[in-house]
């Protein structure tokens, strides 16, 4: 099977974060094809283990994610998604296709010292994360890990471009809901009422004076269920916190919840603060960013990219062993990720496939 056909096959079929079961089935069938043993991992997800020569112990971590998005795919394309609203708009299809190109070559050319593992990672696009499901099974104990490497499609990027960012790549990423609580009623008797809606006014407000550019606080949703004379007991509200440095983002949930207590005792309100901790901040590994500079030059075209405030699972690794995490040029005419007419440039997956299979034999 070509890697082509293979992103083909998990296209027309994408699942779910969590709920890749066909997905998984797919890839340990196709692995098993080329002779690659594998496991489970994550309950959806697959790892893949090919050894070499020397010292098994040291390993190299080659990392795809495999769920799809909840979109209604609109593409045209011959092999567009069979399972109704749901698409891979995201380039997960291609990520995996990549993986199996490179663990192909590798098992075929077996020049390579040590350990590859290839983990097809389940539930990238949702918390906990997949990733953080992965390492909670220790699948590397008793291992040299020496690096994780993933990628991700771009559009912004064309074919036979690599984009690299050293350090701070990818921001973290925390889901913030407040519960404003106090005594609804009439909104004419203010006398009588605790005002939720001014007091949930006042968070918002505070808490968007806390941006700047190290942080990025947003809140995306409120829900105030009163009427023109009605103050409700309860508004409730959502919304996102980012940023690159583990420190500051620990003392922003502390802010948070200083700020909701100070408009608390102004309003007369209880507002109740719950922190979904997302993923970590991507930090890419100096040594490793520069490995893919050095290789993707001597065939590809690097761009160096800024920092940038999405988020992704990937962090979870970075934070336990030397990490990278670049992006693959799609094409521009690919449109936007996360959108029903998302269509990458099969072309791509050769690029990745070539860089991927040199910086896991050339990794010290």
């Amino acid at each position: 099977m070509s890697p082509i056909e293979f992103r083909r096959e998990l296209h027309r079929h994408p699942e779910l974060s969590f709920a890749e079961h066909c997905t998984a089935e797919f890839i340990e069938s196709a692995l098993a094809g080329e002779g690659i043993a594998c496991r489970r991992i994550a309950q959806t997800g697959v790892l893949a283990v090919l050894e070499g020569r020397g010292d098994t112990k040291r390993a190299v971590v080659l990392r795809a994610d495999i769920d799809a998005l909840p979109i209604t795919e609109s593409t045209g394309l011959e092999y567009a998604s069979e399972n109704e609203g749901v698409m891979h708009a995201c380039g997960h299809d291609m990520h995996a296709a990549v993986l199996f190109g490179a663990l192909q070559k590798l098992n075929a050319e077996r020049n390579f010292e040590g350990t590859i593992f290839g983990l097809f990672q389940p539930g990238e696009e949702c918390t906990p994360g997949g990733a953080s499901m992965v390492l909670a099974e220790r699948p590397f104990d008793g291992y040299d890990v020496v690096a994780v490497i993933g990628n991700h499609t771009d559009s912004t990027l064309e074919v036979g471009q690599i984009g690299v960012c050293e350090g701070p790549f990818m921001a973290s990423n925390d889901e913030l809901r407040f519960y404003v609580r106090g005594r609804g009623g009439h909104g004419a008797m203010r006398d009588k009422i605790d005002d939720t809606v001014a007091a949930a006014a006042n968070i918002v407000t505070r808490v968007n004076c806390l941006n700047d550019s190290d942080l990025v606080l947003s809140i995306g949703k409120v829900v105030a269920d009163g009427a023109t004379n009605i103050i409700p007991d309860t508004v409730y509200m959502e919304g996102t916190m980012r940023t690159f440095d583990q420190q500051l983002r620990e003392s922003i949930w502390a802010e948070v919840e200083a700020v909701a207590a100070d408009v608390d005792r102004h309003f007369g309100t209880t507002t109740e603060v719950v922190v979904g901790h997302g993923y970590p901040s991507v930090i890419n590994d100096g040594v490793l960013t520069d490995l893919v500079r050095g290789i993707a030059a001597e065939k590809f075209e690097v761009v160096e990219l800024a920092r940038r405030y999405t988020a992704e699972d990937f962090g979870f690794y970075t934070t336990c062993y030397p990490s990278v995490f670049y992006r693959l040029g799609v094409g521009a005419a690919a449109g936007r990720s996360h959108t029903s007419t998302f269509a990458p440039d099969e072309r791509a997956i050769a690029v990745g496939i070539e860089l991927m299979t040199e910086l896991a034999v050339k990794v010290k």
